[in-house]
């Protein structure tokens, strides 16, 4: 195989480790989703709405310690910033659509409901996807990773240098 499919390769390992926390904040986003709209009177985008911020939280840890676990951690709190921003941006795609379908076409039931709710994830999923790893979880540049393993290499070459000397000796 070229050097393109290694590339193809990485990018479906990200995009199935993505989904993978991505289905199971699914889980929590429909699952808070369900429980604000049945224990609570919260209007369906209310309810929304808090739903999606917890799943936000929790899509977080899961990204940072999992999908993107080797990309670069420097600067934690642009990281966590561009997190929320395009988050933000996320969660009004997500819950515009729900929004025009209970307000502007009158479709509340629960189970128009839960599909239009989770059109709006899929949607803003997309665009998650994109901007998360564009922006937010930055891979290393190959040439700083290299240089990184060429000094660490020469660190421990110099370290061992003189022991080798003094046993030689």
């Amino acid at each position: 195989m070229g050097r393109g499919s290694s590339g193809l390769r990485r990018l479906v390992h990200e995009a199935a480790k993505f989904g993978a926390v991505g289905g199971a904040g699914l889980l929590v986003n429909l699952g808070v989703f369900n429980l604000m709209r049945h224990s609570t009177d919260l209007q369906v985008v209310r309810a929304s709405v808090i739903a999606t911020v917890v799943a936000i939280v929790f899509n977080y840890v899961g990204f940072r310690y999992f999908t993107y676990r080797d990309r670069d951690k420097g600067g934690r709190t642009k990281e966590l910033t561009l997190f929320l921003l395009f988050s933000a941006v996320g969660l009004v795609i997500e819950n515009g659509v729900l929004y025009a379908a209970t307000y502007g076409f009158g479709w509340d039931s629960p189970l128009q409901s839960n599909i239009f709710k989770f059109l709006g994830i899929g949607i803003a999923t997309l665009f998650r996807f994109w901007s998360y790893r564009s922006w937010v979880f930055r891979a290393l540049p190959a040439r700083e990773a290299v240089a990184s393993a060429e000094s660490f290499l020469e660190e421990a070459e110099t370290a061992v240098r003189p022991a080798v000397e003094q046993r030689a000796v």
